[in-house]
């Protein structure tokens, strides 16, 4: 039987094509033909992209609703996403993270960087946790999990509708379980020798960052012995790992009293609840608090939520970094350590990095940069897209 003709979404004259051909995932609506057909396609619709002399170009994905019009799928030639084609690039995502892990706690698909442009599936062993951050992604749903659970073998499989992305896309935020049962309580995660606690339910994101693995590794091995607050620490990320480094003790501090209690519960689990204590907050008055009081760390931690997630964000976002630097600086003992992440694509590393050592010079300290870490290989870069390199971790010895 011959498949059905797709739809056409064409580019303008104007509009060079080569980015597209070397491998970018986007189309912009300011790019391509709007007119009344192109405008009237379903968000979520398979079609497939012409350049401006009506040469096939890729499969995309359209949403007129998005700034992002077209999304990148495979060649021009290809025939519409089914169960099959999601087994595929599963199966290739899969093939990478079981070389890497030995337990199946990681971030298994990576949007773009994985052939699935805006979706997120975080696993958790037996249960995977999807973001469809993206219009096709969400109409296709039924395929994907039916895919997700025939490559992997998962028997719980959730809807997380919390990403930004999705509001950019006009998505709902309604959660679901699309496979088997929610779990009733966190699962535990062991990490860098650490155990952590995941509330995959109602937690942030997908219920715990998975990019930052070899970051906290890397701190874990400047704690032996030292005094570390982790700011901004979520359910203990940093704080955790520092323990089991062999850290004397740890301050957690976060505005989430939810997230400390896993934090709490993750560090009972490792036999190190009686050397964690934690405090809810806001940072920045915690910061300034703990300065005022002259207390002294020997590792201090900032992993802020995103300052800058978008490009009109950017410059009041480099203002928060460098507030953070210059609060935190001051409490790290001499020859101690301070480690500063960025997961705001739109300040790229070198931004970044500006921003810090304004911030660690208004405080008065000198510092050198020891380390420069990224997100872990389970979450990997497209190179055609900056946003995918989203990471940002500066270890400074102050």
């Amino acid at each position: 039987m011959t498949p059905p003709l797709l739809p056409v979404l064409r580019l303008l004259p104007k509009t060079k094509p080569q980015a597209i051909r070397r491998g970018y995932p986007w189309v912009y609506s300011n790019e391509v033909v709007t007119d009344r057909r192109t405008r009237g396609l379903a968000p979520g619709t398979i079609a497939v992209l012409e350049d401006a002399e009506r040469s096939p170009m890729a499969l995309v994905a359209v949403n007129p609703n998005s700034k992002i019009i077209g999304r990148v799928l495979d060649g021009p030639e290809a025939t519409a996403p089914d169960q099959a084609w999601f087994a595929e690039r599963l199966r290739k995502a899969l093939s990478l993270r079981e070389r890497l892990f030995d337990t199946p706690f990681y971030r298994l698909v990576h949007a773009e960087a994985d052939g699935l442009p805006g979706v997120v599936i975080d696993r958790f062993g037996d249960i995977a946790v999807v973001q469809p951050n993206a219009a096709w992604a969400d109409v296709l749903l039924p395929e994907l999990a039916a895919a997700l659970a025939e490559v992997t073998g998962v028997t719980t499989i959730l809807k997380n509708a919390g990403g930004r992305g999705r509001s950019l896309e006009g998505l709902d935020d309604v959660d679901a379980v699309l496979l088997g049962e929610a779990p009733t309580a966190p699962i535990l995660v062991q990490m860098n020798g650490a155990t952590y606690m995941a509330d995959l339910m109602g937690g942030q994101k997908t219920g715990l960052f998975f990019d930052q693995r070899p970051n906290h590794a890397f701190a874990a091995r400047l704690a032996q012995g030292a005094r570390v607050l982790d700011v901004f620490s979520h359910v203990g990320g940093f704080g955790l790992a520092a323990l089991a480094g062999g850290a004397v003790s740890a301050h957690c501090v976060d505005g989430s009293e939810a997230a400390l209690e896993l934090a709490t519960q993750g560090a009972t689990h490792m036999g190190a609840a009686d050397r964690l204590t934690t405090a809810r907050g806001d940072a920045f008055n915690v910061l300034t608090e703990l300065g005022e009081a002259n207390e002294a760390f020997d590792l201090v931690v900032c992993d802020p939520p995103a300052f800058a997630p978008s490009h009109k964000a950017r410059e009041a976002g480099l203002r928060a970094y460098e507030r953070v630097a210059r609060l935190s600086a001051p409490l790290v003992a001499e020859n101690g350590y301070l480690v500063l992440c960025s997961c705001s694509h739109a300040a790229d590393l070198s931004a970044f990095t500006g921003a810090c050592l304004r911030g660690i010079g208004r405080a008065g300290r000198r510092a050198q940069l020891i380390h420069t870490g990224q997100a872990g290989p389970d979450h990997p870069l497209l190179p055609q897209l900056a946003e995918s390199g989203y990471l940002k971790a500066l270890f400074f010895r102050l």
